[in-house]
């Protein structure tokens, strides 16, 4: 009852938005880090096209490079069935789809409405429970759209219950420009208590204004206990401007220990991943000048 689960992104969500390339060695060298920290789930890369994340274009060769640990899953986030080929020819153990709570922040991040990107991504559950792959479902900006303002509560439980109606495995609610505070924390699950349990729920927090952790915790008094961080803090959404990065992984799972909660991870392991990231990325970025 004590556990806690955490999702490290790092790889997909923490390194999308670097300009400078990084070579694939290094990616695979980084998610192989992290395997030896314990993680029982891994968001290795994304197979959405090069042409909008160029970051992410070896999808392929980093998942086939990488050394898997018995006991981590190895997942993906793919935006549409050309996406799901590719993750299932590199054989992803799971697939992640994604959807925005808002109008806004949809046309932004996905060229669509949400009701087009409903339809992009239902083909895509539906071949990946054929293929006997779990699906996450993300839901940005469920607090707060960089375009769009305020976002209701109400709204967000509309598009949860429209994506377990798809079929998907998990919910995975982010605060994509960290905008969250533990008040709107508890707004947010007061209102999809209705359609699904707290702890049924992954939490997605960026740390933008440094109130990621009192979220956590707030959510964690709540009942959830999924997480997704990033190790280093690394990461930001090329599409939603100010959203710094992710929840570092280390001070998030220090955070759930000093609550009574046990994460299961090596968490001085996933800080020397998230130091040894950051030194590739200074050391890229300088090339690059």
């Amino acid at each position: 009852m004590n556990s806690v689960r955490m999702t490290e992104v790092g790889p997909r969500d923490g390194l999308q938005n670097e300009a400078a390339h990084i070579p694939t060695a290094k990616k695979i060298q980084f998610v192989d880090h992290l395997s030896a920290a314990g993680f029982p789930e891994i968001e290795v890369t994304s197979f959405v096209s090069a042409k909008w994340v160029a970051q992410l274009g070896d999808a392929v060769e980093v998942m086939r490079g990488i050394t898997r640990r018995p006991g981590t899953i190895y997942s993906a986030l793919v935006p549409n069935e050309r996406g799901l080929d590719g993750a299932l020819e590199a054989r992803v153990d799971k697939v992640s789809v994604f959807i925005s709570a808002t109008e806004g922040f949809s046309q932004h991040n996905t060229n669509g409405s949400v009701d087009e990107v409903l339809a992009r991504i239902a083909p895509v559950v539906t071949r990946a429970q054929a293929a006997q792959l779990p699906v996450r479902g993300y839901i940005s900006c469920v607090i707060r759209c960089p375009y769009d303002g305020v976002v209701d509560p109400a709204q967000v439980v509309t598009i949860c219950a429209r994506m377990l109606e798809l079929g998907v495995d998990e919910l995975d609610l982010g605060d994509t420009i960290g905008a969250a505070d533990p008040d709107s924390i508890s707004r947010l699950y007061d209102a999809i208590a209705v359609i699904i349990e707290p702890r049924k729920t992954t939490l997605h927090l960026h740390d933008t204004h440094g109130r990621a952790i009192a979220c956590a915790c707030r959510a964690l008094e709540i009942g959830v206990r999924s997480f997704d961080a990033s190790v280093g803090g690394l990461g930001g959404c090329p599409y939603a401007p100010g959203s710094r990065g992710n929840v570092a992984t280390e001070t998030l799972a220090r955070a759930i220990v000093n609550a009574g909660f046990d994460p299961h991870i090596d968490i001085q392991r996933a800080a020397e991943a998230g130091l040894w990231m950051r030194q590739q990325l200074a050391s890229t970025r300088e090339a690059s000048i």
